[in-house]
């Protein structure tokens, strides 16, 4: 057994005892940190396991396991430094402070130093394993939203879920000034109302934005997953932000579009639509006789308006074009699925083809007529194409 003056011996201002708190302290800290980190989370998912109502205790111990460990890492290392004396007792520099009318000099060791950069640590910790709560009740409350019919409640959760955690940034920010710093958080808050005017001119766009996602949330002129059109950007709603909503378009990039814009422009709601329109003009021949033009618009209208899923049909003798007889369709597919809507169009492009093509006429393209006074070929006039005139 070691006689208990060995553990009374000093070397480098330290004791043998201090050491070996020292080394004992942090190794048992670093062996089970783990461990103890696992059977704390799921001590406090008993907090939360009515709130969940499905076995969601995988999840919360994944989100706060890391946070906890860093937690009792830091308090094992403090605790295990604060055994030693030397050098921490020795003075780094000196400050002055007004006692009274009295002007002191307070000097700062090295262990003075330690305390507020484990205390800013230690507090960071702590609001990091806040903040991996709030992810843990936003994702049990996606969970529940999914259930339900709503989209409101999966628009809603992503925003609740940014304000708490901005709210919580703050709140840890003006911890750390006044425990580690000891800033007069109260002094400071008062004068930040001084400069209030400043900074709310500072902010003026970024507080119309916030009220704009508010307005989002009230008047729901969409909700997460709607297919929208806004200042000529088309595609889905993915998020809606303090400041911005995502949306992704149908070349699959991200268009982050400011709150404000959203509700001061000309938004569409394209998912709240019954139908899908389609309209074209297409051109016939001049060689083309009345007759089979009246032809060629009836069978046009009598299959689509035969068509399952097509509504509102109407084809008609548009107008006559420099180089066309212009015929003008135009109907609605009801289908609202993107590819179903592009098979029966094919399928109606097609059969448009054929129609022309039975009734002896065909599609004219770009051609102009030159009228010449002497003869050319013994013909007195000659059908040439654009490109031969240029």
């Amino acid at each position: 057994m070691l006689d208990s003056a060995f553990f009374e011996q000093v070397f480098w201002g330290n004791t043998v005892k201090a050491y070996s708190l020292f080394g004992g302290i942090l190794l048992f800290g670093l062996i089970f940190k783990r461990i103890f980190s696992k059977l704390l989370s799921k001590l406090l998912f008993r907090l939360f396991r009515s709130f969940s109502q499905q076995s969601h205790d995988a999840a919360f111990v994944s989100l706060l396991v890391k946070p906890i460990e860093t937690f009792i890492l830091l308090a094992t290392l403090y605790l295990s430094i604060n055994q030693l004396k030397h050098p921490l007792e020795a003075a780094v520099f000196h400050y002055s402070k007004l006692v009274g009318k009295t002007k002191e000099v307070i000097p700062v060791s090295i262990g003075d130093c330690v305390d507020r950069i484990f205390l800013f640590m230690i507090i960071l910790s702590v609001f990091w394993i806040i903040l991996r709560i709030i992810d843990f009740i936003s994702h049990v409350l996606l969970f529940k939203a999914s259930l339900t019919q709503n989209k409101s409640d999966d628009q809603l959760v992503p925003f609740l879920k940014e304000l708490f955690k901005t709210l919580v940034i703050f709140i840890g920010f003006f911890t750390l000034l006044g425990f580690v710093f000891e800033v007069n958080v109260l002094t400071l808050i008062t004068g930040l109302g001084i400069g209030g005017i400043a900074i709310a001119l500072a902010a003026k766009e970024s507080l119309e934005n916030l009220i704009g996602s508010f307005t989002i949330f009230l008047d729901k002129p969409f909700v997460v997953g709607d297919l929208v059109k806004v200042d000529g950007v088309e595609g889905t709603v993915e998020k809606v932000g303090f400041r911005s909503t995502r949306i992704r378009t149908a070349e699959k990039t991200m268009a982050t579009i400011p709150n404000r814009g959203m509700i001061d422009g000309v938004l569409e709601n394209l998912s709240l639509r019954d139908s899908r329109k389609v309209n074209f003009i297409i051109g016939l021949t001049y060689e083309t006789t009345a007759e089979s033009v009246k032809n060629i618009i009836s069978e046009i209208e009598a299959y689509i308006n035969q068509k399952p899923g097509t509504v509102d049909v109407h084809a008609s003798f548009k107008s006559f074009g420099d180089s066309a007889l212009n015929i003008e369709i135009n109907y609605f597919i009801t289908n609202l699925d993107f590819n179903e809507f592009l098979r029966i169009r094919q399928e109606i492009n097609l059969e448009i083809m054929d129609i022309v093509m039975r009734n002896r006429s065909d599609f004219a393209y770009p051609t102009q007529r030159l009228i010449s006074d002497r003869p050319i070929n013994n013909d007195h006039e000659k059908e040439v194409g654009n490109d031969a005139i240029d």
